[in-house]
C-alpha cells in the first residue's frame, strides 16, 4: 500500500522525497507500463499547478504513442520533430518551454496548457519515449524542476526492462 507523504520543506527536499518514493514504487517490478503508470500518478500527486503528466513511448512506426498518463485525454501520436515532445525526442534533450504558444509547431492537446517540460527517456543510447508535463501557468517549470525531473527519469531508466 502506498501513502502519499506530506510534501513539506524546500522544493529540493520535496523532490528528494519523490525520488525515494519512485525508487521504492518500481524496485522489483519488471512491467514498464505499470512502472510508468505509477510514476505518472506519483508526479500528479506531487506537482502543483499542472494539468497533464505522462509518457509518450516510441512505437514500431518510430513515432511517439500515448502511454500512461494523468489528465484529460491526449493526442495519441506525435511524430519525431513535431511539437515539444517530438522535438525533445528527436534532439535527445530536455525542453523547458515557458510559453508553449511561442514554440514553433506546438501541438495543442489541451487548450489550457501554457507551459511544458519534456524529458527524453534514453537507455543504451536509444530514445524510448518522453516524460511530458503541462501546466496552465506560464513559466511554471524552473531549473530545479528540470534537474530533479531528469533524476526522476534516470531512476525510471535504471529499472527499465
Amino acid at each position: 500500500m502506498f501513502e502519499a507523504k506530506s510534501y513539506t520543506g524546500t522544493k529540493e527536499e520535496k523532490y528528494e522525497l519523490v525520488l525515494k518514493q519512485v525508487e521504492a514504487l518500481i524496485t522489483g517490478e519488471t512491467n514498464n507500463v505499470s512502472n510508468l503508470a505509477n510514476a505518472s500518478a506519483l508526479l500528479n500527486v506531487f506537482l502543483h499547478d499542472i494539468n497533464w503528466v505522462g509518457f509518450y513511448l516510441v512505437d514500431k512506426e518510430n513515432q511517439l504513442a500515448l502511454g500512461p498518463f494523468q489528465g484529460l485525454p491526449a493526442c495519441v501520436r506525435i511524430p519525431f520533430g513535431k511539437g515539444v515532445c517530438g522535438t525533445a525526442a528527436q534532439e535527445r534533450k530536455t525542453l523547458r518551454i515557458a510559453d508553449v504558444h511561442t514554440f514553433p509547431g506546438h501541438i495543442a492537446c489541451d487548450a489550457a496548457s501554457n507551459s511544458e517540460i519534456v524529458i527524453p527517456l534514453i537507455k543504451d543510447d536509444s530514445v524510448l519515449g518522453v516524460l511530458d508535463i503541462d501546466s496552465p501557468i506560464k513559466d511554471r517549470f524552473d531549473e530545479i524542476d528540470e534537474a530533479y525531473l531528469q533524476q526522476f527519469v534516470t531512476i525510471l531508466m535504471k529499472h527499465w526492462t
